[in-house]
């Protein structure tokens, strides 16, 4: 007995078994990201690291000013960077003195000044690597790297995030 199959019940599970394909797929990579750092002025791409939703990264530079450690926290969540607390050794010319509303001031073991719940979306963040002290980038309490070594000094480094997206 020949058994013919029929060329429509083969197109239809084949179309099935890739939408299967294409939602497991998608379901992999949905929540997942990348921190990009671009040079803000050619979009040259200096480098990429995964960074998922929920997670941040830190910058620590000396204020150009005050002349004192400044480390800006943010976190990856709706879809962008959210600046969400600050920390700072003294107060002075150049830094937060006044609290907006949400926010909230409270001081390290080591006198450190913390200002959390800022809460802010910044979706063109732009550090300007300093020439005379270094900017460090820490990505998820991870290892920290020189924005000057991976840049140079006086670059000017715009920082984006980006979801995976699946392949067209």
């Amino acid at each position: 007995m020949n058994k013919r199959k029929n060329p429509r019940k083969i197109i239809i599970t084949a179309a099935a078994v890739t939408a299967v394909a294409a939602a497991a797929f998608i379901f992999l990579l949905a929540g997942h990201g990348r921190l990009v750092l671009l040079n803000a002025d050619t979009g040259e791409k200096y480098a990429s690291y995964p960074l998922d939703p929920g997670h941040g990264f830190s910058i620590t530079f000396i204020h150009s000013v005050n002349q004192y450690p400044l480390t800006d926290f943010y976190e990856i969540k709706e879809g962008g960077i959210w600046c969400e607390k600050t920390i700072y050794s003294n107060f002075g010319a150049g830094v937060q003195t006044e609290l907006n509303e949400g926010e909230t001031l409270s001081y390290g073991e080591d006198g450190s000044i913390i200002v959390s719940g800022i809460n802010k979306r910044l979706d063109n963040l732009i550090y300007i690597v300093g020439t005379v002290s270094d900017h460090t980038l820490v990505i998820d309490g991870g290892e920290e790297i020189s924005l000057r070594g991976l840049c140079g000094r006086n670059a000017k480094v715009r920082f984006k995030w980006e979801p995976y997206l699946p392949l067209p």
